[in-house]
């Protein structure tokens, strides 16, 4: 990464003087490439200091593209570079340790994205290196998620590595273990892995490494003093660094995969339950920068997963060809886009191309080619295609935009009519209902004109708006900023949800705002609220209200027959102002205290909740956490926590809950007396003294979900997929609805689906079920159903029984297990 070059003469000094005289293990090798770092002429560099130390292994986690440039601008020592690395048995020199396409963090992404970084990376290392072996997963960033250990062993990996000793400036894992741990993921794999030892302290005077950066004698001696009889130290160089040899001749450079298959005792190593909190991150949340990006990225995946998806059904439906070359291309440059520099140094780069602009880049080639399978653009016309690329069948509101008439009348492909209005902003609602992964049509017409049903929405005599469907009535109350007073869910025996007696509101924004030495809340200025929409199908509440003297819209959409309630905020920030804890006087990167580590002070959208000892879950890649934070909060960098709001966070007493969800990942608050919320701002001096400003409005989509049980009772992860994956208008190019697949446990997702030539492959993800055997049903026939690995090797042929043109597939997935099925030559007949 480009901020470790500024750091480089002082490492090369102090890494030599302070190794000891002894020789002890080490891991060496360079980390970067085209869209990081990687110098012209540096694979010349990389060969030359190979051949002139030939006791010196490397480790690679260079992008894979890189090699696509030193081809063709260094043919001689790309050409030797390939010879080097052609020995890829344990006695090799060289191992490429992390091939991720995008080097992501892992844990900003879904666990589709985790899986298609390494799919691809592979794909295109092998191209330049044919006999690539990939034994072993490390990373010089935190490039760490808890679900790592199935993923890695299904593409055919063998070790891993917790250590990020040199890079810790966007986090480190937990300390934990000696020379070798079992990483146990939440599905029950197991990796042998090297993780930062309990011993491997935070290195003083520093906020990026640990101890284990160059083999000092203080880290060899409390690693031996542990018990740790072959201690192992690692620093993958920045390419651009010109040290050869790191450590010149005092260490055993080593490979991980040699390292750890015949070095370290495995024997002895402790099975460590991982837990996504493990993961500890220090990133600038709330950095309107980083939310446009996360927003960015999150729109573009959940795109391409659902076009991805109808690509495979049009394919087989209509018999179309596969769009090969357009989906590689998206996913290709999505994954770009959730490189970890992204996150961590988004404003590095040449005017016009910095981090921001190439994620702006990459995520529009993303959306365009989604775009394009999914038939956006196109007129929709008098008859509509509703697509749901999820694994469940569906009954909610969809919306036509741009519909022309003053009334109007739906009927489905069988000539029945459903609900439909039109509404105040001249567009149509209408309720569609379709199956597991398919279709269904839709007519549209001129109905004749009748009055809109009443609604029960209405302002009382004390100002408070009542809002009222058949799940919730709900009190807003303008005199105190349009927070929520009372949120009352019927279907759960009228539960009120609002924690009616704390200090802070429901859906109140709120935030430090340093410049002005206060606190100040939506609450501190009376808002103007009118319903904006307000029809049988839904009701959309509009409050304008404003924060530290900068305005703010809020949108409350509540449908009926729908549980989850949606959010839209949008600040038009007046001027650049101070939000956050008060910045130091002097930005020093050494200090452990920071403002930006210190959410508390970052302005937030709070929901205290009427729940008693509450337990908190969140959702990571392939993962679900229950939470062991008493708080998500710190303000130095020697105690940061993993509080990452992926795509959802639920509070629950066991009895009652309710989901936070987010359009983009951030970090959620919550502790002992203080209320769920999350990040919206913060603005100020952060990594490298940069200045994190707003550049114009601040704009965020979230929903809330009250629920009965806790998370995997409530059905919170089968509201996370409809919310990434809404039903999709397309025009209509036939006549008959059509489903794919059904499974019959509904906690089963199917996060992927392609086709592989004449296959159909379906990745199943077992998000809250049961261990228990259960089936999956498609509208097809196969010559064989097989299961097999991320990297295409054949584990078994499942049972599958073919009923009248079905294939019913029987199989067992561990809870947060994921599985390929692969149907040989699949006929689809409709």
């Amino acid at each position: 990464m480009k901020h470790t070059i500024l750091f480089l003469a002082v490492l090369c000094t102090v890494g030599v003087g302070q190794s000891i005289a002894q020789q002890h293990y080490f891991i060496d090798g360079y980390h970067g490439g085209k869209y990081g770092h990687y110098p012209a002429g540096y694979t010349q560099y990389i060969v030359a200091q190979l051949e002139a130390h030939p006791a010196w292994k490397i480790n690679l986690e260079i992008e894979p593209e890189t090699w696509d440039v030193a081809r063709v601008e260094e043919p001689a020592a790309y050409a030797r570079l390939q010879q080097l690395f052609a020995d890829q048995s344990d006695a090799g020199r060289i191992e490429y340790v992390n091939p991720g396409y995008g080097q992501s963090y892992l844990y900003t992404g879904s666990g589709e994205s985790m899986i298609r970084q390494f799919s691809y990376g592979m794909q295109h290392i092998r191209q330049h290196f044919p006999g690539a072996v990939f034994s072993t997963y490390s990373s010089e960033e935190p490039c760490f998620t808890s679900a790592l250990p199935q993923v890695l062993l299904s593409l055919g990996f063998k070790y891993a590595s917790l250590k990020n000793p040199n890079t810790c400036w966007g986090g480190y894992t937990r300390a934990f273990g000696g020379e070798v741990v079992q990483w146990q993921g939440p599905d029950g794999s197991i990796v042998p892995t090297v993780p930062r030892y309990g011993a491997e302290a935070l290195l003083p005077n520093s906020t990026w490494q640990t101890t284990a950066w160059n083999n000092s004698s203080e880290y060899i001696q409390s690693a031996l003093a542990a018990g740790i009889r072959q201690p192992i130290g690692m620093c993958l160089q920045d390419a651009g660094w010109r040290n050869g040899p790191w450590l010149k001749q005092q260490a055993i450079y080593e490979t991980w995969r040699h390292y750890i298959g015949h070095v370290a005792d495995t024997q002895h190593a402790a099975v460590w339950a991982f837990s996504q909190e493990d993961v500890q991150v220090s990133l600038v949340w709330g950095a309107q920068a980083l939310q446009r990006i996360a927003q960015q990225v999150r729109q573009a995946e959940n795109k391409l997963a659902a076009a991805e998806k109808y690509a495979a059904i049009s394919s087989l439906v209509q018999h179309g060809p596969w769009p090969k070359a357009a989906l590689d291309s998206a996913w290709k440059t999505l994954l770009l886009s959730q490189h970890h520099d992204c996150w961590i140094v988004p404003y590095n780069g040449r005017k016009g191309d910095t981090w921001i602009d190439k994620v702006q880049h990459w995520t529009d080639n993303t959306l365009r080619v989604s775009d394009s399978i999914l038939l956006r653009g196109t007129e929709t016309s008098r008859a509509v295609r509703v697509l749901n690329t999820t694994a469940i069948a569906r009954e909610e509101w969809v919306v036509v935009p741009a519909y022309k008439g003053a009334s109007a009348k739906v009927t489905d492909n069988k000539g029945k009519a459903v609900k439909a209005y039109i509404q105040r902003d001249g567009s149509l609602i209408f309720k569609a209902s379709v199956a597991p992964m398919g279709f269904n049509v839709y007519h549209i017409s001129e109905g004749a004109k009748t009055a809109a049903a009443p609604t029960r929405n209405r302002q009382l005599a004390d100002g408070r708006y009542q809002i009222e469907t058949d799940q919730y009535r709900m009190l807003i109350d303008p005199a105190r900023g349009g927070i929520i007073t009372s949120l009352i869910a019927k279907q759960l025996n009228n539960r009120e949800m609002v924690d009616r007696k704390h200090p802070r509101s429901f859906n109140e924004l709120r935030g430090y705002f340093y410049q002005q030495s206060a606190w100040r809340s939506s609450t501190d200025t009376a808002a103007v609220v009118r319903l904006k929409e307000n029809n049988p199908a839904q009701t959309v509440v509009e409050i304008k209200g404003a924060i530290g003297g900068h305005p703010f819209t809020q949108l409350i959409t509540l449908a009926n027959s729908t549980s989850r309630i949606d959010m839209q905020l949008k600040i038009d920030w007046q001027g650049e102002p101070g939000i956050g804890a008060p910045p130091a006087k002097h930005y020093r990167v050494e200090d452990y205290h920071k403002a930006f580590y210190n959410d508390s002070f970052k302005l937030q959208i709070l929901l205290p909740l009427n729940l008693a000892q509450q337990q908190l879950s969140k959702d990571a890649p392939y993962d679900v956490t229950a939470s062991r934070l008493t708080n998500t909060f710190f303000s130095s960098w020697d105690s940061i926590k993993n509080n990452v709001l992926l795509h959802w966070a639920d509070v629950t007493d066991g009895k009652t809950g309710l989901a936070l969800f987010a359009d983009h990942t951030t970090s959620y608050v919550h502790g002992e007396n203080y209320p769920l919320g999350f990040t919206v701002q913060f603005t100020g001096t952060a990594l490298w003294g940069r200045n994190y400003n707003v550049t114009g409005p601040t704009d965020v989509h979230y929903a809330i979900l009250p629920h009965s049980g806790a998370w995997d009772k409530g059905g919170v992860s089968e509201e996370a997929a409809r919310w990434c994956e809404p039903l999709e208008l397309l025009p209509a190019t036939g006549e008959a609805a059509f489903s794919l697949l059904s499974v019959a446990d509904q906690r089963w997702q199917v996060p992927a689906m392609m086709m592989d030539g004449d296959d159909l492959l379906i990745r199943v993800y077992n998000a809250a079920g049961d261990n228990r055997e259960h089936t999956l049903s498609v509208s097809g026939t196969a010559s064989a159903v097989i299961l097999e690995r991320l990297d295409g090797q054949a584990l078994e042929t499942l049972p599958a029984v073919q009923q009248t043109g079905n294939t019913v597939i029987r199989l067992a997935i561990p809870r947060f297990g994921i599985r390929t099925i692969r149907l040989k030559n699949i006929n689809i007949q409709h």
